[in-house]
């Protein structure tokens, strides 16, 4: 068994897993699907991780060992599983944030979701690993994670039925954004995005309108098509800081802008009069909580998202890079990658 070991830019090496040992409360997990994320691209691009490092964590796969003392669980079961696990009991955990609870970040799958095999962990057996229905298949699992951090997206914001919407950004989790403001009753759902096929894909999956931001003014727009009132919900779904400005230029008087991707570290101005004048808000959301895996496992179950259309290509784990690199280049006709274990190592 091998995986994929992230050592620098464009450098990642396939490397022997070795001997993962589990504990009586851990499985042990033979990983069948991994998506590739937008923040696995962002950390191996920009190396904003220390390596070496084994990325992933959007995994789906069969548990071949479970502990004695795991309930619920045992070899042969197919699950989805998440990377982080909140403590429930610390302040921040106790006001809802879970993804900023201390010990998020610190607990992870050993060694992560680019790999054949997976130990997991205790806390993420109890929090965040879940059964995969049997007529569900394994690429359709691995989308429970990304799903649910979008629904924690819309726990931030005030949705009503009718609301126009804009998602600044047509990738994954705008495609998947679509359906779900489609899900929560919006009257239009407008995109906008520099990729001629990324903005098809969006149309797709139900977006009413789509705005290519290399040709047309965006905030213009989305004037036009709202009435001049602008969107009700403005969603950010790439991590481009201008996109906060055109935010909120486009969100309607009382409207709410979503951060959803992560900007550069440094000052980006703003109009603030508006906050007052117009009682606008931003909020952010980041990652998800073990509270909407179930919710979001459902809106699979039930095909209230469509994942498969969204789904364009299919990578072996030792070729990662190249997966990364097509993922990566806004040019490529190309949406939702995934990486599945080598054949015949």
């Amino acid at each position: 068994m091998y995986k994929s070991v992230y050592h620098d830019i464009n450098h990642f090496e396939m490397e022997p897993v070795g001997d993962l040992e589990i504990n009586d409360d851990e499985v042990l997990l033979k990983m069948q699907v991994c998506g590739l994320c937008g923040t696995d691209i962002h950390k191996a691009v920009d190396k904003t991780v220390q390596t070496p490092i084994t990325l992933g964590h959007e995994i789906a796969g069969e548990i071949i060992k479970a502990g004695s003392s795991v309930e619920g669980f045992k070899a042969g079961d197919r699950v989805f599983l998440a990377h982080h696990v909140p403590c429930f009991t610390c302040t921040y955990c106790k006001r809802g944030h879970y993804s900023l609870c201390p010990q998020f970040k610190v607990t992870n799958v050993d060694p992560g979701g680019f790999s054949e095999l997976i130990r997991v962990p205790a806390l993420h057996v109890k929090h965040t690993m879940g059964k995969i229905p049997d007529d569900m298949n394994f690429e359709t699992g691995a989308m429970v994670e990304p799903l649910a951090c979008c629904l924690h997206g819309f726990e931030q914001i005030r949705m009503h039925p009718g609301d126009n919407v804009l998602i600044l950004g047509s990738g994954q989790i705008g495609c998947l954004q679509v359906q779900l403001a489609n899900h929560f009753l919006a009257d239009r759902v407008i995109v906008s995005d520099v990729n001629p096929y990324r903005l098809k894909k969006a149309q797709a999956v139900g977006a009413t309108d789509i705005i290519n931001a290399a040709e047309d003014d965006v905030i213009k727009t989305v004037k036009d098509l709202t009435g001049g009132r602008g969107a009700d919900i403005v969603i950010i779904s790439a991590g481009i800081g201008a996109l906060l400005q055109d935010a909120v230029n486009c969100v309607a008087r009382g409207g709410t802008v979503l951060v959803f991707a992560p900007f550069p570290k440094k000052d980006i101005p703003i109009p603030a009069y508006r906050f007052f004048e117009d009682e606008i808000s931003i909020v952010g959301a980041y990652s998800s909580t073990p509270y909407n895996y179930t919710p979001a496992l459902e809106l699979l179950k039930k095909g209230v998202i469509d994942v498969q259309e969204m789904v364009t290509h299919r990578f072996p784990l030792s070729e990662l890079n190249d997966a990364i690199s097509l993922a990566h280049d806004t040019t490529k006709e190309a949406l939702k990658v995934l990486i599945v274990p080598d054949e015949g190592r």
